[in-house]
């Protein structure tokens, strides 16, 4: 969901990326979610694979992009998506592909363990604590990374609609949820359990420095520039 400054800092790196690693050899179309479709850099697609620029409203809020991006996700799948395609991954594009991420991640329902929280114990994970947030939550089974989630179209529409009735819920009563999305996503996903969950292989950030357990990096934290990116 990337604006102009987004834009400029990431997008054209991703896509030059994810065409040299992400579903090599199968067909992909690119949904780009953005409210300047204008902006869009035009990148030279592998055969089998397009791209489609979806424009958004504009947020001042970055929380706001952030949190509304389920609807739109929603609505393209019922609108387009489920005519044409058997899955969905839903991708941050502040983000560079560095390794194979092939047909081996696709599931019916597919969830990715955080890179900062997968080895420290359960009372860190930065679960919505407010009774009151419709993402509250006591414990979980791990904690989930919304940078990617995916699956069936049938499940990333149930799981993005589902995020997002939370989402007005909660903006109803003036609450809003510790990690926005991300919070209401791990909730969903302690209901609805995925049905394969990826390694932070598949969304690593090199500032952890060696885990000897992360023998190959396949996608990676691009730097965040969030003094600047941010800003209303």
């Amino acid at each position: 969901f990337p604006s102009k400054r987004y834009l400029d800092a990431y997008l054209h790196t991703f896509l030059k990326s994810s065409e040299q690693h992400f579903m090599v050899g199968l067909p992909v179309t690119y949904y780009v979610f953005t409210d300047m479709p204008e902006k869009v850099p035009n990148i030279k697609l592998s055969p089998l694979r397009s791209m489609k620029v979806i424009k958004v409203e504009k947020n001042s809020r970055w929380q706001d992009v952030s949190m509304m991006r389920m609807k739109s996700i929603s609505d393209v799948i019922e609108s387009d998506i489920r005519h044409h395609c058997t899955h969905v991954f839903c991708f941050d594009v502040d983000q560079v592909f560095t390794g194979r991420f092939g047909s081996e991640a696709l599931g019916d329902s597919v969830a990715l363990l955080h890179a900062h929280y997968y080895h420290l114990p359960k009372h860190f994970y930065t679960y919505d604590r407010n009774p009151n947030c419709k993402a509250y939550m006591e414990t979980g089974d791990f904690y989930y990374h919304a940078a990617i989630f995916g699956g069936s179209w049938k499940n990333v529409k149930a799981l993005t609609e589902a995020c997002y009735q939370g989402i007005m819920e909660d903006k109803q009563n003036n609450v809003e949820a510790l990690w926005h999305d991300e919070s209401h996503l791990n909730k969903y996903m302690l209901l609805h359990k995925p049905s394969k969950v990826l390694s932070p292989e598949y969304c690593w950030d090199t500032s952890i420095g060696f885990r000897s357990d992360i023998q190959v990096t396949r996608l990676l934290w691009a730097p965040k520039y969030y003094d600047t990116l941010r800003k209303p």
